[in-house]
């Protein structure tokens, strides 16, 4: 499983016409779901989602300009967007390949038991739409944008 997170001030996802997930402050998480992946990943990709401190402290506080707080220390909120190509090699030749994507029917379960572990830890959590074309603008704030990687640990 690999995330791609950015620290944000505002984002909305749409379908089309259709708004389908807004927040204000927080993260988004674009999530590829991987061939192989468990529920074990998915628990722990939305704990570090929810642990990882990339906000900095709150004016007055003692951080010394650190990036010191979670999404959950500064009551903010994800919008988690699922998105297989992260799971492309480009490796070889000048089209990627997807091979290591797990399939739609393996993919969506273990994406909605990440959104369904940041919903359940007191997170608000939004959503694009799983295998929708979708249009995602946010406001990066930093910028601040970390790959998440769970193989590579």
């Amino acid at each position: 499983m690999r995330a791609v997170i950015q620290r944000v001030s505002r984002a909305h996802v749409d379908v089309g016409s259709r708004r389908v997930g807004a927040i204000g402050p927080g993260l988004v998480v674009l999530l590829g779901v991987e061939a192989g992946d468990t529920a074990d990943e998915a628990c722990w990709m939305a704990e570090k989602i929810r642990d990882v401190r990339i906000f900095e402290a709150a004016a007055g506080e003692q951080a010394g300009g650190r990036m010191d707080r979670s999404v959950q220390d500064i009551g903010g909120s994800v919008l988690v967007v699922s998105q297989f190509t992260l799971c492309g090699d480009c490796r070889k030749g000048r089209r990627p390949s997807f091979e290591a994507a797990a399939p739609p029917d393996v993919a969506r379960p273990l994406y909605e038991q990440v959104v369904a572990h940041l919903r359940g830890s007191g997170v608000p959590t939004e959503t694009g739409e799983f295998r929708a074309m979708m249009q995602v603008e946010l406001v990066n704030d930093g910028p601040v944008t970390l790959v998440i990687d769970r193989r590579r640990i």
